[in-house]
């Protein structure tokens, strides 16, 4: 997934409300930008953290800088929750996702479950569909080890759920990770975050849900899905 803007490095300030962030540019300016994550973002919100932001010339937009990366551990970590279903669409369509790989048609935001919609559905012939939730993941603690939730997720939970009752029905269920930094060899669930999340899981891989996990490729261009990593529950 390409930026559709040159980004803008510069500095941070204080990120607050959950979507505000503050922001002097290198050039001086200082802005508020767009943070398009409503996550806790533990670990990337240090102040004068080096950051990057797209810049929209749409005239209608309220903010026209939005966050997109910041360097945290020495390496630059995507921090934008809207991209992940982009970037595992492109995979999956280039084949980098091995067990994705057989499709005839790659549907988005399909309807399913309770009052849901499944981030991307895929389908083949006369075969049972598969059913592919994607969660965004770009918390790390402790050197190689991303963690998801980075807060409290009921909705997570509920999804895992709800792809567990696809599995019975007889489809295909997957939990991908997209994780957006580099640096991580191993996904595993935030227990001491959200203990329900962590239960969920473990349920929903005992009713046959897939938990997978990529690790991404990130510079100022763009995020691309790299390889794939360990998920030890």
């Amino acid at each position: 997934m390409q930026f559709a803007y040159p980004l803008k490095p510069g500095r941070l300030i204080k990120r607050y409300k959950r979507f505000l962030a503050d922001v002097v540019l290198d050039d001086g300016r200082e802005v508020t930008a767009h943070c398009p994550n409503p996550g806790s973002m533990m670990g990337l919100k240090a102040p004068d953290g080096r950051v990057w932001l797209a810049e929209n010339d749409d005239p209608k937009r309220k903010l026209k800088f939005s966050l997109e990366l910041v360097e945290a551990d020495g390496t630059l970590v995507a921090i934008n929750t809207m991209n992940p279903n982009k970037i595992a669409e492109e995979a999956i369509r280039a084949g980098q996702i091995s067990q994705l790989a057989t499709f005839d048609t790659l549907r988005r935001e399909v309807k399913y479950g309770t009052n849901s919609r499944i981030d991307l559905l895929l389908e083949h012939g006369d075969q049972p569909p598969t059913y592919v939730e994607v969660k965004n993941c770009h918390l790390m603690r402790t050197p190689g080890l991303t963690e998801f939730p980075d807060s409290v997720t009921t909705r997570g939970a509920k999804h895992l759920a709800e792809l567990s009752d696809m599995v019975r029905e007889g489809s295909r269920a997957v939990q991908l990770f997209i994780v957006q930094r580099g640096d991580c060899d191993v996904l595993s669930p935030a227990r001491d975050l959200d203990p329900n999340y962590a239960d969920a899981l473990s349920a929903a891989t005992s009713a046959g849900v897939e938990v997978i996990a990529y690790a991404c490729a990130i510079t100022l261009d763009g995020v691309t899905v790299d390889r794939e990593i360990e998920v030890r529950l």
